[in-house]
């Protein structure tokens, strides 16, 4: 798969991440996120690379068929969705899929998820895109996505003939990664001195 437009992990356009490597450990053994569940999502990845595509048109569906959603993706005033906007974010989903199979948690990673925050908040969203849509993504909707996302993986995870509990322990491994990685999305929402 070909750099998607707009993603710049690992480059110098990414900021610093305000929370430290040491701060992320201590969040992952809060959700008590293991070597072991490193190993299930590497599994995973192999699962899900030629899926990808599949898995975000099963997220986009379910996106686009909730008002209060597909909103984001749409021109400010008259609602309609901005397919370039649109096309653009399903690429980079696909590769957030793969970089989070990686489970390669060393500091770009941890400043590409500040910069993820960054751009579902008002401080950059639309910005890598250029586009006038929504200007800013509601939080109250970030922490209920993460059942969609995570449970829209079971069948994917399962095409490839694993166990019903390889099956399982790599879900489970997607849910902790995905609990971290939105924790971390909302740093850019919280008051200076709350995160």
């Amino acid at each position: 798969m070909e750099r998607p437009p707009g993603y710049t992990y690992g480059t110098p356009a990414v900021p610093k991440s305000p929370i430290t490597l040491e701060e992320f450990e201590k969040m992952k053994q809060t959700v008590m996120f293991t070597d072991e569940d490193i190993e299930y999502l590497r599994m995973s990845r192999d699962v899900l690379a030629d899926q990808v595509k599949e898995i975000v048109d099963t997220w986009y569906q379910f996106i686009g068929s909730q008002p209060q959603l597909i909103r984001y993706f749409s021109t400010c005033g008259n609602g309609r969705p901005i397919w370039r906007y649109l096309s653009r974010v399903h690429a980079r989903f696909q590769q957030w899929i793969l970089d989070t199979a990686a489970a390669n948690y060393d500091q770009d990673w941890l400043d590409y998820q500040y910069e993820i925050g960054l751009r579902h908040h008002r401080t950059k969203k639309n910005r890598t895109d250029g586009v006038p849509a929504v200007p800013h993504i509601d939080y109250r909707y970030m922490i209920p996505l993460i059942y969609p996302v995570v449970a829209t993986l079971r069948p994917f995870l399962g095409a490839k003939g694993h166990t019903p509990e390889q099956v399982e322990r790599m879900l489970e491994a997607w849910l902790k990664s995905v609990l971290l990685q939105v924790a971390l999305w909302s740093q850019p929402y919280i008051k200076d001195g709350d995160f």
